[in-house]
């Protein structure tokens, strides 16, 4: 167990009504679709994971990044727009609650680190249109997993494009995932360190996590755990 989780005693888990669209991010292998579907699944919510997978772009990407970021990044917002409007600005949010397994501005945060600057110019004016439109989560939960252990789920879940993901690569994620984070103003962030805790099999890890986001934190804190 997680050592900070030592003498918690878990209440009766709930969700904080003020988080009916919660987002769960992180760098790549922290685990966010497997616990945003634990969390759906247990609180009956909906659930809304990023459509990646078929993105023809992804795996060019990281064979030629320099060729390939550009469009990858803008079939990313496009795509990432598309659902969120499909989901949540067409239906009725608050029905019975939406968990996802990212935030929108994450479009922003690889961006940074994959385009030109002339590219990231032009990006960022465009995300900041399309943004405005976009319903921002009641509460963020940022995981965090050291790059080591991120290597290590990245290589057990064996996807073959992201085989060739570097440490540098993820570390600038994680630099450009925190220094959004400490600007971010338009919604409260809980950021867990995952080095330690499995909230996915781990019963008490995850009644310390639900107690959390049951918390109700003023917005645009961040809460560091």
């Amino acid at each position: 167990m997680c050592p900070f989780l030592n003498n918690i005693a878990p209440e009766k888990a709930k969700l904080n009504v003020r988080h009916q669209y919660l987002c769960i991010e992180g760098n790549i292998g922290t685990g966010k679709t497997a616990l945003a579907s634990r969390i759906a699944k247990h609180f009956r919510k909906k659930l809304l994971l990023e459509e990646f997978e078929d993105n023809s772009f992804l795996p060019k990407f990281y064979e030629d990044p320099a060729r390939y970021a550009f469009p990858l990044e803008m079939s990313f917002l496009a795509s990432r727009f598309n659902q969120l409007n499909r989901e949540l600005l067409q239906g009725d949010l608050f029905d019975s609650g939406v968990v996802s397994d990212y935030v929108f501005f994450k479009c922003l945060v690889f961006s940074k680190i994959t385009l030109s600057d002339d590219e990231y110019d032009l990006y960022t004016r465009l995300f900041g249109i399309i943004n405005l439109q976009v319903p921002q989560p009641g509460l963020l939960v940022y995981l965090h997993k050291p790059v080591s252990k991120l290597q290590e789920q990245i290589q057990k879940r064996g996807r073959s494009y992201e085989q060739k993901i570097t440490d540098k690569y993820l570390l600038k994620l994680q630099e450009a995932y925190f220094d959004y984070i400490n600007h971010h103003t338009k919604s409260p962030v809980l950021i867990l360190d995952t080095t330690s805790a499995d909230f996915v099999n781990s019963q008490a890890d995850y009644d310390f996590l639900i107690n959390k986001i049951d918390a109700k934190y003023p917005d645009g804190v961040n809460v560091v755990y």
